[in-house]
């Protein structure tokens, strides 16, 4: 398994220092970006100045994403489920004719 690194993360003017494996360290640098761009859209859009409010909105925002995707994920899947099914029924006809 490979060593750990140690890194320093800023979101919201503010460092955080993790110790992560070297595989997590891209998609960690990116959602830290990601978060400080939000934070700032949300500063611009909404003239809210309280970094825990503004945090908290962008909680909800990923949190919300993250459920709406689980959510169209398993709506895909149920039509896709409904298709073989319709495409088996289809198969079972036509080989017993």
């Amino acid at each position: 398994m490979s060593e750990k690194l140690k890194i320093k993360l800023s979101i919201a003017n503010r460092v955080y220092p993790l110790t992560i494996f070297p595989s997590q360290e891209e998609g960690l640098r990116k959602a830290a970006k990601n978060i400080d761009a939000m934070i700032t859209q949300f500063e611009e859009s909404y003239s809210v100045r309280d970094k825990q409010d503004v945090l908290a909105m962008c909680a909800l925002q990923f949190a919300s994403q993250a459920e709406q995707k689980t959510i169209d994920k398993n709506n895909v899947n149920e039509q896709v489920e409904q298709k073989l099914k319709a495409l088996n029924d289809l198969l079972h006809l036509h080989l017993n004719s």
